[in-house]
């Protein structure tokens, strides 16, 4: 078995389930005691944080792509960037290592096209829904331009990652209005919902949002194990 490297601990919460659906896959895989061969490496999360706030992206870039070298040196076949919006520097960590980078843009925008759908409601930070890179890149790789809540339910969605989800704290009274959010969204021609951030999996259930829901977490691990028991690792398009 290929062994996965995971570039964790933005934020912990949300590492914590790729960790447990990567063994869980292996072990529906394999039966028996079976479990995934992983390295993770968990950043310090306030320090990556800093770097966002301070638009320090360079700084993100250098230290996620040390943290790759890290895990491929101690013998990682393939690298995770455990975090959405820290997608933004996924071109710097890829050029970092020689094995592959499996990109949770492309591959959750592979998983749109494959249901048919072209107007995912994109939900997760500022960062990833205000820089361009998300969209930017589904787009470039499969023809889908994500919708992007109003900018009062950006606010509303960083803050409940941020300021709960990553903490730890899941609450009906933010998942009523998260849903208040894709509703919105609906009306204003979504046909589904990303969850963009690793962390939301943590309040949504994709299959209850009243649109497909597309949950970029599982996506990304069921690609990982994909490639780690079968193999495949289909370049962007």
């Amino acid at each position: 078995m290929k062994t996965i490297g995971l570039i964790g601990g933005m934020s912990w919460e949300s590492s914590a389930v790729y960790y447990r659906l990567l063994n869980e896959a292996v072990r529906a895989a394999r039966g028996g005691l079976a479990s995934a061969d992983i390295l993770l490496h968990s950043l310090e999360f306030e320090r990556v944080v800093a770097f966002q706030k301070d638009g320090r992206w360079d700084l993100a870039a250098r230290h996620l792509a040390d943290s790759a070298r890290r895990l491929e040196r101690a013998g990682a076949d393939c690298i995770l960037i455990c975090s959405n919006t820290m997608h933004l520097v996924a071109p710097e960590v890829a050029a970092a290592v020689s094995v592959p980078l499996i990109d949770i843009i492309a591959e959750t925008g592979r998983a749109v096209r494959a249901a048919g759908l072209s107007r995912p409601l994109l939900l997760a930070t500022r960062y990833t829904m205000e820089h361009g890179f998300y969209g930017d890149g589904m787009e470039a790789a499969h023809g889908i331009r994500p919708l992007v809540p109003n900018e009062k339910d950006r606010a509303l969605l960083h803050g409940i990652i941020f300021d709960e989800l990553c903490k730890g704290n899941v609450s009906d009274a933010s998942r009523f209005r998260v849903l208040d959010v894709i509703a919105r969204g609906r009306e204003a021609g979504a046909d589904s919902v990303i969850l963009g951030c690793t962390e939301i999996c943590l309040l949504l259930d994709p299959a209850a949002l009243g649109l497909q829901g597309f949950d970029s977490t599982s996506i990304h691990a069921a690609a990982a194990i994909a490639f780690v028991l079968e193999g495949k690792h289909e370049a962007e398009e």
